[in-house]
């Protein structure tokens, strides 16, 4: 088995790449779908891309008031529900928290690895499981709309420290 280290990034990796790529496919993605990437939906956006790690939408909330924002809890909601109709970020259900998507240009559906040591999150975009969850559940005469798969675990970093 071969170990796609990209998924799990370097805990010093440089991470200004990945929040200046999560927002430049934002706008292209918005821009396709004639959608409005206002201000503050792209600094939600980029407060969720700010780590690997999922934010809930209270600390979203709790940033944006300390830089000075006039934000409300409807407000971040919105931002947050905007972002996911266009496929730019990913609500974890367990953890009531979102994670920025990997790749907002393919629909798919999501299996996430948590883990349990650090909080970080890996996108781990496996069809193969996809494939299965809806063939079993066809079985069952179930028709599946929307899956997300949520693992936990330890990340190969923390594997490696010995937690």
């Amino acid at each position: 088995m071969t170990v796609n280290a990209e998924i799990f990034p370097s805990p010093v990796h440089d991470h200004d790449d990945c929040v200046r790529a999560a927002l430049d496919a934002a706008e292209a993605q918005c821009d396709r779908h004639g959608a409005r990437l206002t201000a503050l939906r792209r600094r939600v956006l980029e407060l969720v891309w700010t780590s690997h790690e999922p934010v809930g939408a209270y600390a979203l909330l709790d940033i944006l008031k300390a830089e000075g924002q006039a934000a409300a809890p409807p407000t971040v909601y919105r931002a947050l529900d905007f972002l996911l109709v266009q496929g730019l970020i990913h609500r974890l259900e367990r953890r009531n928290a979102f994670v920025g998507c990997r790749r907002p240009t393919t629909p798919h559906s999501a299996e996430f690895l948590i883990c349990t040591d650090c909080g970080r999150v890996a996108e781990l975009d496996d069809p193969s499981i996809g494939a299965a969850v809806r063939l079993g559940a066809e079985a069952q005469g179930f028709t599946v709309t929307r899956q997300t798969i949520e693992v936990e675990g330890l990340c190969p970093d923390c594997r490696k420290q010995g937690h």
